[in-house]
């Protein structure tokens, strides 16, 4: 910080000609900075600098809901956004910090580090066939989100060059469950083909980290394994939620915490689309297994209730009369009366 000293009430020492003003006789010190700030600005650049260094120019495909949730927070780390939709989200895309462009060839003309694919499960092979690879660097990063995890990898491998980068993930959270925080929730993923360049080890870490600073569960787990657990987990948990949605629960004034348990788990699996749910069963194969054990599990507790029932009804309408009247009109074979008083 320069400060000049005036010692003369009339005249300073130095007095450059933008500071020359009047100075009072009744004054005999007086002081003045100039640019003080000058090396905090410094500080805050080389910040600037190491942080554009460091960041990541993420392309978002397919910039809906879940799109728009993950990109404020990849932004908030200080990497560069520029998405592309089918629908114009520009204004959505501007108000965050993000560049949206309408025609994909100029998005990949960007050059991205890293293609981040947020589709629908059922969109995703027409968006990579359609996708103009050959405008993008052959060491691009590819990464999905898609809450299945076999079907991306088998089109990824099918439809990328084989220079591009791939890894599979899946934050097990969403708009609603991960509003407040992500601090503890899961995120499942798969290093599926990462170039031996340190570069690109490195560049996959940095987007990992992302998720890891957030304070997610990171879970490195093979997208087979991540399928099948899914199936038994969050596919089920989307069918219960529905079938209680088709019913039609609703809200009373003695509530109990495990019906508003219910009610919360109708709440989250309805803000989500039909096409989500469909693409869990269609896209899992071990989807449809689960969906017939819970078909089984359903018959299973109805026969175990109407059998009681039976029963009581019948203890109800005979009394304990009903086996001896059974047995005098010749309703039980003889041999299993001589059987069953020789085992009492």
């Amino acid at each position: 910080m320069l400060m000049l000293l005036h010692l003369s009430p009339t005249k300073p020492l130095f007095s450059p000609p933008n500071l020359r003003r009047p100075v009072s006789p009744r004054s005999s010190l007086s002081i003045r900075a100039i640019d003080a700030a000058q090396i905090f600005d410094y500080e805050t650049q080389l910040k600037s600098e190491y942080r554009k260094s460091s960041a990541l120019k993420i392309a978002v495909l397919g910039f809906g809901n879940f799109g728009q949730f993950l990109s404020k927070t990849l932004i908030r780390h200080g990497h560069d956004l520029i998405t592309h939709s089918r629908s114009d989200y520009s204004h959505a895309a501007n108000s965050i910090g993000a560049r949206f462009f309408h025609n994909p060839h100029d998005l990949c003309e960007q050059h991205p580090d890293v293609v981040l694919l947020c589709t629908s499960i059922l969109s995703t092979e027409s968006v990579l066939t359609s996708f103009p690879f050959q405008r993008l660097r052959r060491s691009t990063l590819f990464v999905d989100v898609l809450s299945v995890k076999e079907f991306p990898r088998t089109l990824f491998l099918k439809y990328l060059p084989n220079e591009f980068d791939i890894l599979c993930t899946h934050p097990m959270f969403g708009p609603e469950s991960g509003k407040h925080s992500w601090s503890g929730l899961p995120f499942v993923y798969d290093k599926v083909r990462i170039g031996d360049q340190a570069c690109r080890n490195e560049r996959c870490d940095k987007f990992l980290r992302v998720f890891e600073n957030e304070g997610c569960r990171m879970v490195e787990m093979s997208c087979e394994e991540h399928d099948k657990h899914a199936a038994g987990s969050q596919f089920v948990t989307h069918t219960m939620g529905r079938v209680l949605e088709k019913f039609g629960v609703e809200s009373s004034p003695i509530n109990t915490k495990g019906y508003e348990t219910l009610l919360d788990l109708v709440d989250n699996t309805s803000s989500d689309s039909f096409e989500l749910y469909y693409g869990l069963f269609m896209y899992n194969q071990n989807a449809l297994e689960q969906l017939e054990r819970l078909d089984m599990a359903f018959e299973s507790i109805k026969k175990e209730l109407f059998g009681r029932l039976h029963q009581v009804y019948r203890n109800q309408m005979f009394g304990g009369e009903t086996e001896l009247k059974m047995l005098n009109n010749g309703a039980v074979p003889m041999k299993e009366i001589s059987s069953s008083s020789s085992s009492s």
